[in-house]
């Protein structure tokens, strides 16, 4: 059977950076080398583009030095932009069959990095443009969810323009402060109180231009892969309990031991059923494809659950979340890359 050309782009101009190329070092060391010829692509976080064993460099300096060190900085000095070789579609005289974006945030979760395949003609994995761009702002993800009976918790929207002492006024705390175009809770913070609160919308502003103020509801996190061909499946349930934090936020995410994954979760069998509707719904209602992960919050006492977001392009090291539950679904994370690739072939 002839190898599949599969370019893999990693890295990208988002604060996500970091989390792009763990999940690319995961992603390359798993995929099937007997069915792939691996073709790397990165992107700096300066927004060059390096190619082929330029871009492999990078993900190995970056990874042992860290993206700020000087190493990286040398090692990009005299580098050349290499859109133009990506553009023909070749990398070291190889047509590129598909492509993989292992981006994550902005320009590569928003729909930007897929418009600009599409431009290209070139086929890609996962999601099309309009549903990354929707799935990416929190704000326009839950007015489609909600249409589709996907329940919600309550929220308003601030810009840079509002008097946050008058807001603060105005609201019941607690209150979740989220950026509204950002991903792994960068960002994001609950404030109690109204100094809290400014500090909070203030730690939001320094990230994005608009934020929204979303109704605290506690209970217990949840998150449910979803994996879709003709039809959207969803996989094990899984619980997150933080550890390094109040809430699953940047640092009980990609800390070493910052959260633990309950996989399946222990809940009841109607409330396991009724969050694997949800997130299909979800998926379906914002025209998913391939792969999302959906996260959610359920109050065991009050029996309330929410939908919190969607994940267009899950974080993918072999211990992350859509791996773990492909993993309960009797897939290795081999066999779990190989079905989300065949979708498109």
């Amino acid at each position: 059977m002839k190898k599949i050309n599969l370019a893999v782009i990693f890295g990208g101009k988002s604060d996500e950076h970091e989390v792009s190329l763990s999940s690319a070092t995961g992603v390359i060391a798993a995929l099937n080398k007997d069915k792939y010829n691996v073709l790397h692509i990165a992107i700096s976080r300066d927004g060059k583009w390096l190619v082929g064993s330029d871009a492999k460099k990078y993900l190995e300096i970056g990874k042992k030095h860290g993206i700020e060190s000087d190493e990286v900085k040398n090692f990009l000095k005299d580098k050349e932009n290499a859109l133009g070789d990506f553009a023909k579609g070749k990398i070291d005289e190889k047509k590129i069959d598909l492509v993989l974006p292992i981006l994550h945030g902005p320009y590569g979760e928003d729909g930007k990095i897929q418009g600009m395949l599409e431009m290209l003609g070139m086929k890609y994995v996962f999601s099309r443009v309009l549903t990354h761009a929707l799935a990416m702002n929190k704000v326009k993800a839950k007015i489609v969810v909600e249409r589709f009976g996907v329940p919600v918790a309550e929220d308003r929207v601030i810009d840079k323009s509002v008097d946050v002492s008058m807001i603060a006024s105005e609201i019941d705390f607690p209150v979740v402060i989220k950026p509204v175009e950002l991903g792994s809770s960068v960002g994001v913070s609950i404030a109690k109180n109204k100094k809290e609160f400014v500090d909070g919308v203030k730690k939001g502003f320094s990230y994005s231009e608009e934020l929204i103020l979303e109704e605290y509801v506690g209970g217990r996190e949840f998150t449910v892969t979803v994996m879709g061909g003709d039809e959207a499946e969803a996989l094990a349930v899984t619980e997150i309990i933080p550890v390094a934090s109040e809430f699953y936020d940047y640092k009980a995410k990609y800390e070493e031991g910052g959260s633990k994954h309950i996989c399946p979760a222990k809940i009841p069998e109607n409330i396991e059923k009724e969050m694997k509707k949800h997130a299909v719904e979800a998926f379906n209602a914002l025209g998913c494809k391939d792969l999302s992960r959906a996260d959610f919050i359920w109050d065991p006492k009050s029996g309330r659950m929410i939908f919190i977001e969607i994940n267009t392009i899950p974080g993918m090291t072999p211990t992350s979340l859509a791996p773990e539950a492909a993993a309960v679904a009797g897939m290795n994370f081999t066999e779990f890359l190989d079905r989300i690739i065949a979708y498109n072939i």
